[in-house]
């Protein structure tokens, strides 16, 4: 049964004013156990479910021709992480962020902690997707090791990889729970909480999209960590996608959705957190709202990138077209694919990329500048890149699409910030 434990607030006398250092009495929630409940879901949230199933395997399987290359995939990967950074408050563009990614694989460190902080999230989410696979078993170690991955570099680095010690909570003051919007468990509960988490997530009764949308609900309300628990609970929902064989290569930009109806996220998260016995309407009625929020965002998602994975294509036919006859498997032709998963890159990078040598590929890429297809940059402090401007604006174009309602900024205006269209 669902409960609230009363704790006691004692101050420390660090903020800055009487009402930051006053002690008080709080209440911290205890959720359920997900391991051995019963879900019951209504006919509409059922249907919501499974549309959105359908649509995710759609795109896993329709997606063949960038899929192939993991353009498609790799690209998608990166808005993901973008926006379950942007959730957390950390905006940036898409065009600062390669760039500064470019500037990284060069051994220079950027020096926009923004971009370092998002370069983060995806190191974190790449390792994550790679270390589950379909019918792999998620493991507390798994998550924690994102977990450090994410805060590796950052001032949180020390609580990086463990579960946190101290109370946490959200809202109100910074400096005590007193006015605290939420308050999750506290710290003795942490770890066995987590532990039926990752078994719920290993368990196949349930449709995965249901599954990891319980599973984001329960690792929210639970906030593990000092830092970062948004980005990692998000980034668990992919791992259950990819362990269940729903999407096995290419991932749904479902943070995208949820960034721009950020309100209704919280609203949905807030809706499981019910009191009493899980058999109560109130529990019943809270995993429903939720979880039908949950896969209508993941339809939306798989929409928008497909629209995406159509313009990549149709951007990659007409780079074919200017560049005129391209012999197969030449660095030219392997590089016109890879772009669109790497729309910056040195000529080191994208020799490797290609597999081809440096004189090869420095070759190529003069090619496709004369074409038009790439324009020289500079990154870091004074590094020479290339960059694909068509594809950098078509990532913008899905993201400024992703922060709309009706999925046209020009007639429906965002519901968040978004970057500019060049």
């Amino acid at each position: 049964m669902s409960r609230v434990v009363r704790r006691r607030w004692l101050s420390t006398h660090d903020g800055p004013s009487r009402k930051d250092n006053r002690g008080c009495e709080y209440e911290a929630y205890v959720p359920d156990m997900l391991v051995g409940r019963n879900f019951t879901f209504d006919g509409a949230v059922a249907a919501d479910v499974a549309d959105a199933e359908a649509a995710i395997a759609r795109l896993n399987v329709e997606a063949v021709s960038l899929v192939d290359t993991e353009a498609l995939a790799r690209i998608l990967l990166r808005a993901e992480s973008v926006a379950s950074s942007r959730i957390e408050g950390l905006e940036i563009g898409a065009r600062r962020l390669l760039r500064a990614e470019a500037a990284q694989v060069l051994g220079d460190e950027p020096s926009d902690i923004t971009a370092v902080e998002v370069l983060r999230n995806i190191d974190a989410m790449v390792y994550g997707v790679g270390a589950v696979g379909p019918g792999d078993h998620i493991t507390v170690e798994t998550l924690l090791e994102i977990h450090r991955r994410l805060l590796f570099g950052t001032r949180f680095a020390e609580y990086g990889g463990r579960f946190r010690e101290q109370q946490n909570w959200i809202g109100g003051s910074a400096y005590s729970p007193c006015s605290a919007a939420f308050v999750p468990p506290p710290t003795e509960y942490v770890e066995d909480l987590m532990s039926d988490v990752v078994a719920f997530a290993n368990e196949d009764s349930l449709p995965a999209v249901a599954q990891a949308a319980i599973a984001h609900a329960q690792f929210e309300t639970i906030h593990p960590f000092v830092d970062g628990n948004g980005r990692i609970g998000r980034a668990l929902v992919h791992l259950i996608l990819r362990r269940r064989g729903l999407a096995p290569r290419v991932l749904p930009p479902v943070s995208l959705v949820l960034a721009t109806r950020a309100q209704d996220y919280v609203d949905g998260l807030n809706a499981t957190r019910y009191r009493g016995p899980a058999t109560s309407k109130q529990a019943s009625a809270g995993i429903n709202t939720w979880i039908g929020r949950f896969a209508t965002a993941c339809k939306r998602a798989v929409d928008d990138a497909t629209t995406f994975e159509q313009q990549s294509r149709s951007i990659e036919a007409s780079w074919r077209e200017k560049l005129g006859r391209v012999r197969a498997r030449s660095a030219a032709d392997l590089l016109l694919s890879l772009l669109l998963g790497a729309p910056v890159v040195t000529v080191n990078s994208a020799a490797e990329m290609v597999g081809r040598s440096f004189i090869q590929t420095n070759e190529a890429i003069q090619r496709l500048v004369e074409a038009g297809i790439l324009k020289q940059v500079t990154v870091g402090r004074r590094n020479r890149a290339f960059e694909a401007p068509e594809i950098i604006a078509a990532f913008t174009a899905l993201e400024r699409q992703l922060a709309s309602p009706e999925g046209d900024t020009e007639t429906s205006e965002p519901l968040r910030k978004v970057p500019r269209r060049k």
